[in-house]
């Protein structure tokens, strides 16, 4: 045990046995997301593989499956991609034309496996000949076009579901997935990161010990990904596409346009005020929208138009009053703000705390 081998040991081990248990919550609860994220674990602990084994003076990758096809880098940008689609609709389904986003990886995967069944002598003509330099930085364009265009598509898609989220919930703080989105920020800062220490590595010829630090920044986002991608809340009914809501068939309102808004708002109005709907802590537009008889789209407009919020503030403004009334009881003196706050339907610490700064008195 050292320096070097104790970090990159713990996270291939820590590594693989989330992708086990991922792998195994996925097909028992038949969550594709699960068996996604498995992948992504999967592949991530691919990453220190090599090293791990090599620190560990284990050199059986190094010398015996040396021109072995066991990197995974162009398989790994759309394996995130398709994670964050299938962790945001649970009736994301992987299409057999997906496949082509992974061509680029099969390439690889087929030069690589027919230049390493010619035997060892020919691997490393191979891998010394001048006149082939160039599949390397071909590769790396590939790498870095993929990455480019999947983790724009990635943001893009997460930016417009935090936007939908906040017409359809009213706590966003479990469904919100922000670690997804720091996840893909640290990938891309750590691509940057590798690609200027190889850099620096070909141009100086730096010793061995020193491609240690950039996996040890692996190290970091293996426990990471590992950790809070295990344990994140996972919602059974979660369909976002295109900025819609694959929601079931709902009664719909014949009527259109000012007259369904005024015969809305006051319904509205009654659930909130008498009913105190708002004290439910996953009420959800869906809900609401099953409750007064209409469809989705017809109440967001309404909300909107009648109150100028979406569904998210709507609610919570509601909570905030309930709580500022409940704050001047006596009978709730002997309990926290917090203890409060969940008795007003919040049920996150950080929801309350982001409404109370929106819509507290001041």
């Amino acid at each position: 045990m050292s320096i070097y081998t104790t970090p990159l040991q713990f996270a291939y081990f820590l590594g693989i046995l989330f992708s086990l248990l991922l792998l195994i919550r996925g097909f028992r609860e038949e969550r594709l997301s699960d068996k996604l994220l498995a992948a992504v674990l999967f592949l991530l602990t691919m990453e220190i593989q090599d090293y791990t084994f090599g620190f560990a003076g284990i050199n059986l990758l190094w010398e015996e499956l040396n021109g072995f096809p066991r990197h995974f880098s162009l398989a790994f940008p759309a394996t995130v991609y398709f994670y964050l689609k299938a962790q945001i609709n649970r009736e994301f389904k992987f299409q057999t034309k997906d496949l082509l986003y992974y061509l680029p990886y099969a390439i690889y995967f087929v030069i690589n496996i027919l230049v390493f069944f010619q035997g060892k002598d020919y691997v490393n003509k191979w891998q010394s000949n001048p006149n082939i330099q160039w599949l390397s930085w071909l590769e790396t364009l590939a790498l870095w076009a993929m990455y480019v265009y999947f983790f724009y598509l990635s943001l893009k898609i997460y930016k417009e579901y935090r936007n939908w989220a906040e017409t359809q919930f009213s706590d966003t703080e479990t469904i919100s997935f922000g670690w997804i989105r720091n996840f893909i920020y640290l990938i891309i800062t750590g691509e940057v990161f590798k690609t200027a220490w190889n850099l620096a590595d070909y141009i100086i010829d730096m010793p061995f010990e020193k491609d240690w630090w950039w996996h040890l920044y692996t190290v970091a986002i293996i426990c990471y990904v590992g950790i809070r991608g295990y344990t994140q809340a996972q919602p059974k009914f979660l369909h976002f596409t295109s900025n819609k809501l694959e929601v079931k068939p709902e009664p719909k309102v014949e009527e259109s346009g000012q007259k369904v808004f005024n015969e809305l708002i006051p319904k509205i109005e009654n659930l909130f005020n008498s009913e105190k709907i708002f004290l439910e802590p996953e009420l959800t537009l869906s809900e609401l929208a099953i409750k007064l008889k209409t469809n989705t789209s017809l109440l967001s407009a309404a909300i909107n138009q009648g109150f100028g919020k979406n569904f998210n503030d709507f609610v919570n403004e509601f909570r905030i009053r309930e709580f500022e009334i409940q704050m001047t009881n006596p009978e709730n003196k002997n309990y926290t703000k917090l203890a409060i706050a969940l008795d007003c339907g919040f049920n996150s610490k950080a929801t309350f705390n982001r409404a109370l700064k929106k819509f507290g008195e001041h």
